[in-house]
């Protein structure tokens, strides 16, 4: 099904003219003082220059040397929607580098973007998020962002937000909850995630079950994973998008940690998938297949049901990798164990 996309162009009335740009060194502080300009011609031309300049990573070192982000940083909240448009798109091209990232990271851009959560243009706030998304893959930027409190905030923005900045609220969230999750918790991510699992998109189930995953590796989140969404983890084991197969699996290895989520994911019926997924020669899933079908092996009716399946692991006892073949012979044990 086709859906509408955000655009970057802008609007037919603007003049894209960029600014002259000014020869060698002198480039970045000239413009750096045509953001300050009152005339706001002058600004968004500035802007459009200084777009083309941060592609190259010496230009981006240079302008945090000269504090342009704290110009930038104003212009955040500037009235006119030109210029909050092509002041994102500069922050974002700039978090592609690795000296951008840190650099936003340290100046306090964070906070400064959570001004546009609610703005009114589109583009404004898909830039936010993919910046958000792209800081949030250094631990620094995801410490960033729990620190400044937005997670309530993304999550809420779950339950709104155009399907297009979903997905990247969704990568972030899972980026951030991989550091912490009890923030999360709190603003009911997992009842706001069960939902997205659902959705029609594949980019959406596959990232929200990503999420759910980072959220069952920590004890608070295995609890409530194993309360409410287990079932449905189970269904997505057959899904035709191997990329959600993978992190289901991965989900439930981890929520079969306790014993409520082995009950939980047996009678679910979890068992079958998740054999068809060990037996996958290279498949993305089998590792944490095997690991979650041991955890089941644990529970009487588990162990009686896989001693009937004892050839899905001798199978595995070839792979070619290390973990899985260490994994397969661990499950064996597991299933053959008797009491006496």
């Amino acid at each position: 099904m086709a859906h509408a996309r955000i655009s970057a162009n802008l609007p037919p009335n603007i003049d894209p003219t960029k600014a002259p740009i000014a020869f060698g060194r002198r480039a970045l502080p000239k413009l750096n003082e045509e953001l300050q300009s009152p005339e706001l011609l002058t600004q968004q031309r500035a802007l459009m220059a200084l777009c083309d300049l941060v592609h190259d990573p010496q230009n981006v070192y240079e302008a945090l040397e000269l504090g342009v982000l704290d110009n930038l940083k104003t212009l955040l909240v500037h009235q006119d929607n030109t210029v909050r448009q092509k002041t994102t798109e500069i922050l974002h091209i700039m978090t592609m580098h690795n000296v951008g990232r840190h650099g936003l990271i340290q100046n306090g851009v964070i906070s400064a973007l959570a001004e546009l959560f609610d703005d009114p243009v589109d583009i404004c706030r898909k830039n936010m998020h993919l910046i958000f998304e792209y800081m949030s893959k250094l631990t620094e930027g995801a410490v960033g962002i729990l620190h400044a409190g937005l997670i309530p905030l993304l999550v809420s923005k779950l339950k709104n937000e155009l399907e297009e900045i979903q997905e990247l609220i969704l990568g972030t969230l899972s980026n951030c909850l991989r550091v912490e999750a009890s923030e999360a918790l709190a603003a009911d991510a997992v009842t706001v995630l069960k939902e997205k699992l659902t959705h029609t998109s594949v980019a959406t189930r596959s990232k929200a079950a990503w999420v759910l995953l980072e959220i069952s590796t920590h004890p608070e989140g295995k609890n409530e994973v194993c309360e409410e969404v287990i079932p449905m983890l189970v269904s997505l084991l057959e899904d035709a998008d191997p990329e959600i197969q993978a992190s289901a699996t991965g989900a439930l290895m981890f929520a079969t940690i306790k014993p409520q989520g082995r009950f939980s994911a047996l009678g679910a019926g979890a068992i079958p998938p998740l054999l068809k997924l060990a037996a996958e020669e290279g498949g993305k899933a089998r590792l944490s297949a095997i690991k979650a079908l041991t955890m089941l092996a644990e529970l009487p009716k588990g162990r009686e049901t896989l001693l009937n399946h004892l050839d899905t692991f001798q199978q595995r006892l070839k792979d070619p990798s290390k973990a899985v073949r260490r994994a397969a012979k661990t499950a064996i044990s597991v299933i053959q164990w008797k009491p006496y």
